[in-house]
């Protein structure tokens, strides 16, 4: 793929955002703080998946191997 075609590709891309989210019709002031909103609540988004799903996958692993026969670790075998 060369240049010229990612960049038609690109701009094709910005411009179905903007035709969806209807943003096209705000003044670029508006644009502006709409795209900032939009961006943060997204990073926010990642970032809470990236800090909290795993703890959450690991306490939901705990809790169906203690349900379905798992043995819990025993404290003795650990103080050993």
């Amino acid at each position: 793929m060369n240049f010229k075609n990612l960049k038609e590709y690109l701009v094709w891309l910005y411009y179905q955002y903007l035709l969806i989210t209807g943003i096209y019709v705000l003044e670029p002031w508006e644009k502006s703080i709409f795209n900032s909103i939009l961006f943060s609540a997204i990073a926010m988004v990642i970032y809470t998946s990236y800090v909290f799903v795993p703890i959450h996958v690991r306490l939901a692993l705990e809790f169906f191997s203690g349900i379905f026969g798992g043995q819990p670790e025993s404290t003795m075998t650990i103080m050993n």
